[in-house]
């Protein structure tokens, strides 16, 4: 005999009531008293492409920063992103780890574990050993466990990365991998670009072998003036960077003797196109987020990515990302971002907010570019652009236009263009002394100079 029964069933939220009508082994039918014949929100089969906004570089308890996974991800979903990768140096949040309780406090101090519970409640929130005492001990939540506390399907999803932290000849090198399913241990080398070469062949060896979408890009590259702007061209199978990291640690705009960031995503695209035949760096913005307790350091909401995709997941957004298809914001939002390869038309529409002006520069380095100088030998016998690449012609204001809806014809002399968008407004949580709102866009116009 056929027993079938009827289930209340509520979509998102509870917004809509439905009548299920459940055949075990069959099918769930369901019968809404608003004529709607889902069980649950409709699946669009044709999604149209949308901008998801998300940070990929972030840190928690599970090795340098203040606060619970949870915690943090939390803040992400409820401030208008729709992504999150959390990326803690040399460790994935897996497995069982119990930290104690001073340990916490040392580090986000002593409301860290009571803002946890509260908002979260002691059903969740595990604790061993007595209050008070040197072994009372809370327990880490793994990735598996706690995304699906957080995750709204095409709202807000986690992302599982890892920042491999390497060092060679006393020089940093940190490289952020993106959807990760197994942690990868830092490779070292003898160089910079031979311990880049070897990380990057670690996550694609993952990649291939568990038939993910992984992303690699560099991390800060003048964080302790480690990564040179050749080293950023040579390594040609990287091919993002962080233009802009909201670490105040990370010396973004350089000092004398070392060019700003900016400065050297356009000496190594420089060099990539012109030299080399290779495809550009594209620039990627974060927070590095450290600290979430409002003392001083790096904090959330001061950089990430607007990715366009048809849907908001993992892959997609990764696949986004690696066709070029997103832009990099501290503040600055951008509705539209296009590029007719034909007219040859990088063109732009800025979101833009009452009573604040955008100033757009369009930047790139012309064919008869030139270079002055011969490079210097620095520690380790690798090359300097100081000198060799120091031409006004590198990274030069091709255009400046004010307004909502900028645009730049190329005159087919450039090897790239990119825009920066800048607000006249400062950041209401700068990184740097004078920082103002911003936004980098990818460059284009390159395709026709690869070998």
């Amino acid at each position: 005999m056929l027993h079938v029964h009827f289930r209340t069933i509520a979509t998102g939220g509870g917004r809509l009531s439905h009548y299920c009508l459940v055949i075990p082994g069959i099918v769930c039918v369901a019968a809404s008293v608003a004529l709607t014949s889902l069980c649950d929100e409709v699946v669009p089969t044709d999604p149209v492409p949308q901008y998801y906004k998300g940070n990929i570089h972030t840190h928690s308890l599970w090795s340098d920063g203040n606060d619970f996974p949870e915690m943090i991800a939390e803040w992400y979903r409820t401030h208008g992103y729709n992504f999150l990768a959390l990326s803690d140096h040399n460790v994935l949040s897996e497995g069982t780890r119990w930290m104690k309780h001073s340990t916490i406090i040392e580090r986000g101090g002593n409301l860290t574990l009571k803002k946890y519970q509260a908002r979260f409640g002691n059903g969740w929130v595990e604790t061993r050993g007595k209050a008070d005492t040197a072994n009372y001990a809370v327990r880490l939540k793994p990735f598996d466990e706690f995304r699906s506390l957080i995750e709204e399907r095409g709202t807000f999803i986690m992302i599982q990365g890892e920042e491999i932290s390497d060092r060679v000849n006393k020089k940093p090198l940190h490289m952020n991998a993106t959807n990760l399913q197994e942690v990868i241990p830092p490779s070292g080398g003898l160089t910079i670009r031979e311990a880049m070469e070897a990380n990057l062949r670690a996550v694609e060896d993952q990649a291939r072998r568990t038939g993910r979408e992984v992303l690699v890009h560099l991390n800060h590259p003048n964080f302790g003036y480690g990564i040179t702007a050749e080293d950023l061209a040579f390594v040609v199978r990287e091919r993002f960077f962080e233009v802009y990291n909201g670490h105040p640690s990370i010396n973004h705009l350089g000092d004398d003797t070392h060019p700003a960031v900016e400065r050297l995503w356009d000496i190594a695209n420089t060099i990539r196109l012109s030299e080399l035949g290779a495809a550009p760096l594209f620039g990627v913005a974060t927070d590095d987020s450290h600290h979430y307790h409002g003392k001083p350091g790096s904090h959330t909401g001061r950089g990430w990515i607007q990715v366009q995709s048809r849907y908001l997941s993992p892959e997609h957004i990764i696949r986004g990302i690696k066709a070029g298809d997103f832009y990099a914001s501290s503040g600055v939002e951008l509705k539209e971002v296009s590029y007719d390869a034909v007219e040859k038309v990088l063109a732009l529409r800025i979101d833009t907010e009452p009573g604040v002006q955008y100033t757009t520069r369009f930047i790139g380095t012309a064919k008869d570019h030139g270079t002055t100088g011969t490079p210097e030998n620095k520690e380790g016998g690798e090359p300097s652009s100081e000198q060799k690449y120091s031409s006004p012609a590198i990274g030069k204001v091709l255009a400046t236009a004010k307004g909502e809806t900028p645009q730049y014809r190329l005159t087919g002399n450039e090897l790239y263009v990119r825009a920066v968008v800048t607000a006249d407004r400062d950041h209401p949580d700068p990184s740097f002394k004078g920082q103002q709102q911003q936004a980098w866009t990818q460059p284009v116009g390159w395709r026709g100079h690869l070998q």
